[in-house]
């Protein structure tokens, strides 16, 4: 066992100097996020230690990005499958090589993890402003009747649109239940686009409900 322990305090070490995956106030680094996609898809992960109907430490398992990032990651239960922490993996196995490796059972994600997740993604989208650029429609463009009619884009902005840039812009995951889009953004401009919280996440003052800022520019 202490052996295992002596493993673990390295790799912690190692991997905390290269990544600084946490910064000073506790948050997550966007490096964590922008390595986990979209919620409902998986995330390939290496695990440090063998973890019951999961794996065996070493192994490249597909997980979600909300167990991994809040009960794997924070115990150094596995690290991201990329080539820095592959390679520190091996080189951490070559040295220390225990008889009996540790059973770790899975912890399900519970319901107050979630509500903390939608309270740290509506904090954060509440003060942000989603940017899109867009190609303009030419055609319409110019049979405008006056300078007031707005200007229709070549590719409507959707849902999965919205989505998609939460996560690339904001480094953080919604699902499509949150976003209230009735029909894609067709026009330049600026638009409110309702989201959909539990109503236990207090607004912020001033508020009556949340929503997400987009501008739409042309290119």
């Amino acid at each position: 066992m202490a052996c295992i322990q002596h493993s673990r305090n390295a790799l912690r070490q190692i991997i905390a100097k290269e990544t600084n995956l946490k910064s000073s106030d506790g948050a997550i680094n966007p490096l964590l996020y922008a390595c986990q996609g979209v919620r409902y898809k998986k995330l390939e992960v290496i695990l440090t230690t063998s973890i019951e109907k999961l794996g065996k430490a070493g192994q490249t398992v597909k997980v979600a990005p909300g167990h991994f990032r809040n009960h794997l990651m924070p115990k150094l239960l596995a690290v991201p499958n990329i080539e820095k922490f592959a390679h520190l993996i091996r080189e951490q196995r070559k040295i220390y090589q225990p008889e009996e490796e540790e059973e770790v059972k899975v912890v399900k994600e519970t319901m107050e993890d979630k509500m903390k997740e939608y309270e740290t993604a509506a904090k954060r989208l509440v003060k942000a402003q989603l940017a899109f650029r867009a190609g303009i429609n030419t055609a319409k463009f110019r049979a405008r009747e006056s300078k007031d009619d707005p200007i229709e884009i070549l590719s409507p902005v959707t849902k999965d649109d919205i989505l998609k840039e939460v996560t690339r812009q904001f480094n953080v995951q919604i699902e499509p239940d949150n976003v209230h889009l009735p029909s894609p953004l067709t026009a330049l401009g600026e638009f409110e686009v309702p989201l959909r919280f539990p109503k236990s996440i207090p607004l912020p003052e001033g508020k009556v409900k949340w929503t997400l800022k987009v501008k739409i520019r042309g290119k």
